[in-house]
């Protein structure tokens, strides 16, 4: 034991602690603040969490979620929580177009031109658009519409006077075809060409084996193909002037090219109307 020493202060004794004391005191206090945070982390709401995933929520209640019943839903179990979605509001416009149309019927060809003629309220001449849902992804098909509905496009064959252009950044054709003795010359270009879906490839057939190749080619051509991981085709079919025959003749096309037996549902809408279920 340490020694105890006294001291004397105005008339009063004051006894020092020994080093021992000294050491248990302190001992102590270490213990108190380790069960004051022992304490603070038992109040930390553990609620739901996985293995790597972080502590979010501390203390109190979890705050409200709104429990939507997904019983009937395909792949639905009980009841699952979800965000609140919001609410889109439709123009009364578009109210008026939609009473026009039976949601449960699928119209042919011929009454869905029609239809959607007489339910598109834009101002604009809009462009008559297909949606179809397909069995696979990754599907992609050239098609050559019997019509034309908007300029003419220019295809050009790579050649010499192609890289010259390009070396100067300029871009006159709307398809660009290359056979596989051009290809390397054409690779420098790829940033230029690329984002503008002009880079000669074997999927959109633009790759082809000799000039002749490119009569097969013709300024309607379109390359239609699902989007990016979903079996869900875009695609235009012409414009809302042009006439019903021309249409379905170009609708007609797009859906023999793509495959009746692969479309599951095709909907005909214009840029500012309600869809319309097609008969297939």
């Amino acid at each position: 034991m340490g020694k105890t020493k006294t001291v004397f202060v105005t008339g009063e004794v004051a006894e020092e602690k020994s080093g021992k004391a000294a050491y248990e005191e302190k001992k102590r206090k270490q213990l108190e603040a380790q069960k004051k945070a022992e304490e603070e982390k038992a109040k930390v709401a553990k609620v739901g969490l996985k293995g790597g995933e972080r502590i979010k929520i501390v203390g109190g209640d979890l705050p409200p979620v709104e429990k939507v019943s997904t019983e009937g839903a395909e792949g639905a179990g009980d009841t699952e929580i979800k965000k609140a979605r919001k609410v889109k509001v439709r123009s009364e416009k578009y109210k008026t177009a939609r009473a026009q149309v039976d949601k449960s019927k699928h119209y042919s060809i011929e009454e869905a031109i029609k239809l959607v003629k007489e339910t598109s309220y834009s101002k604009f001449d809009g462009t008559m658009e297909l949606h179809l849902i397909v069995k696979k992804d990754n599907l992609s098909v050239q098609v050559t519409l019997p019509y034309s509905y908007g300029k003419t496009k220019k295809i050009e064959i790579a050649d010499e006077e192609t890289i010259k252009k390009l070396k100067k950044n300029e871009v006159d054709f709307d398809i660009l075809l290359a056979t596989a003795e051009m290809m390397p010359k054409l690779v420098p270009f790829a940033k230029l060409l690329g984002p503008r879906g002009l880079m000669p490839n074997p999927k959109t057939g633009t790759l082809i084996k000799s000039a002749k190749d490119a009569e097969k080619f013709g300024g309607n051509m379109l390359t239609i193909k699902t989007e990016k991981k979903q079996p869900v085709i875009h695609t235009i079919a012409g414009k809302v002037s042009q006439a019903d025959k021309e249409l379905k003749e170009n609708i007609e096309s797009i859906l023999d090219t793509v495959g009746k037996r692969q479309i599951i549902k095709a909907y005909l809408t214009s840029t500012m109307s309600p869809s319309v279920k097609l008969e297939i």
